[in-house]
């Protein structure tokens, strides 16, 4: 026998090694929910639409119901459905479905390392410390409250430099956003045409671009194979780098100027922290925890504020009879003159209805984030075994019929009563649920309210384009929904 016969027989042996080795891993899990069919090695991907993968989540809800199982290469995902099932695991059962899956698209980077990304003992030390330092700096307090006021004044003169014409709102609206992490996490802002802030927030939404695409769809699916394929995921994996040499610098400019005795923000409190646990060889302290702690704060905090807001005043161009509604509630209450405050949302259901309506309806985290169960759990009559990653999707949530009486349509009746007061509803997730709820939930909501409110108390927002309904809706491509590129007229009232 020659030896390209002999190559042959063993690449033969050897694929139906693999493909009984892969047929045991499908069938041998006891008690999983149903789901489709895998394919040996690759799973489900035949069963995910090309770059389509949140839609094709949603479809698989449909055919299989609340709870189905569907597999990422050889490796079981337990997907979770509509408000009842998400629920029942990340709250009911929330430490038992607290951990965090596997971030196919970050993991190279974060390692599992900081605050959005670890588990155990290291993510309980982190998640403590990050959510002290934020309400020591202000979350939550007058002082973080009138920083976000002068941001939204600051943007709106920004706005009002357009005189009228029309504009692309993103960047101005991502840079304000960011000035409130900055403020807290550093203690400064940046100028809107300092350079080097412009080339961070071009880098952050260039790396988001990349998370979105196929490739990096594809890569949470076959996360194995696509680490050995080249391709735009390297590039996003580089752009990543290019963010955490950022606060690399920031955090050893910090060192340099160190006192103790009078921390100046939240790097100064973890440097402080570092300090003390220095003699601790097993300390959490350490220089790559606070760097990806910052990492997943400003991905997390900063491109989800931002989507929100460019998705929100989209939405008002689209429905003016909203905006109209929500003009007439700010000068009932406010005035044209006074600035907008926290103590306005009391006597403001109506934008508390829209705000939290267009955090339902644009539906910026359709995947949330993956999490893992931290031992062997029994739900709902399946068995489901300790590490299997769990998709809880949000976009089941908040189209939950159940909960919300047109789920497919942008209403704010879902947030009021029959008197017109906000009503809240729970299975609005917007910030998820349970162990892994955002720690920024606060902060982002006082961002939204004043933002929102803000900019309606200045302008009248138009546009030159005649939007649809189709237009407005979620596009479910990715990890974020990202509205459609549109230019905005800000008409001063």
């Amino acid at each position: 026998m020659d030896v390209t016969g002999l190559g042959t027989i063993l690449l033969v042996l050897i694929s139906c090694v693999l493909i009984f080795s892969s047929w045991k891993t499908f069938y041998q899990k006891h008690n999983l929910p149903p789901g489709p069919t895998p394919l040996p090695l690759m799973g489900n991907l035949m069963n995910i639409k090309k770059g389509k993968l949140v839609s094709s989540l949603m479809k698989l809800w449909e055919q299989y119901g609340a709870v189905y199982t569907l597999y990422f290469g050889t490796q079981p995902v337990i997907v979770l459905c509509g408000y009842d099932a998400v629920k029942e695991a990340l709250v009911d059962q929330a430490e038992a479905f607290g951990a965090r899956g596997k971030i196919s698209s970050l993991d190279p980077v974060t390692q599992g390392y900081g605050i959005g990304f670890s588990n155990g003992e290291r993510w309980r030390q982190m998640r403590h410390f990050t959510l002290k330092a934020l309400r020591d700096y202000g979350m939550g307090k007058k002082s973080i409250e009138e920083k976000i006021q002068e941001e939204a004044l600051c943007l709106v003169e920004e706005f009002r430099k357009s005189g009228e014409m029309p504009i692309n709102p993103s960047t101005h609206i991502m840079k304000a956003v960011a000035n409130i992490f900055f403020s807290i996490m550093l203690g400064n802002r940046f100028e809107y045409n300092n350079e080097t802030f412009s080339a961070l927030l071009a880098t952050l939404e260039e790396m988001y671009t990349l998370m979105n695409n196929t490739w990096s769809q594809i890569e949470n699916v076959l996360p194995k194979l696509m680490a050995y394929i080249p391709g735009p995921h390297k590039k996003r994996d580089a752009l990543a780098k290019e963010l955490i040499l950022f606060f690399h610098e920031r955090v050893k400019a910090n060192q340099e100027t160190f006192d103790p005795s009078a921390p100046r923000d939240f790097i100064d409190e973890f440097l402080i922290k570092m300090e003390q646990e220095k003699k601790n060889p097993n300390s959490e302290f350490t220089m790559r925890n606070i760097l990806m702690t910052f990492f997943s704060i400003f991905i997390g905090g900063t491109e989800t504020s931002t989507t929100t807001l460019k998705h929100g005043l989209l939405l008002l161009i689209k429905y003016p009879e909203i905006q109209a509604k929500l003009h007439m509630e700010i000068d009932n209450v406010i005035g044209r003159n006074r600035t907008v405050n926290l103590n306005d949302r009391n006597s403001m259901p109506y934008m508390e209805a829209v705000i939290n309506e267009i955090q339902r309806f644009s539906d910026i985290a359709p995947l949330n984030l993956p999490r893992k169960v931290t031992k062997d759990v029994q739900f709902r009559g399946y068995c489901i075994p300790k590490d299997t990653e769990i998709y809880p999707l949000l976009c089941t949530v908040h189209r939950d019929a159940k909960y919300f009486s047109s789920p497919y349509e942008f209403n704010p009746s879902h947030f009021l009563d029959e008197q017109g007061r906000f009503k809240k509803n729970d299975a609005l997730m917007a910030f998820s649920a349970g162990k892994r709820m955002c720690p920024g939930e606060s902060l982002a909501r006082m961002e939204l309210f004043l933002f929102f409110t803000t900019i309606l108390q200045n302008f009248t927002l138009t546009s030159p384009t005649h939007f649809t309904e189709d237009d407005v809706a979620p596009k479910m491509t990715g990890i974020i929904n990202h509205p459609i590129q549109y230019k905005a007229s800000f008409i001063a009232n």
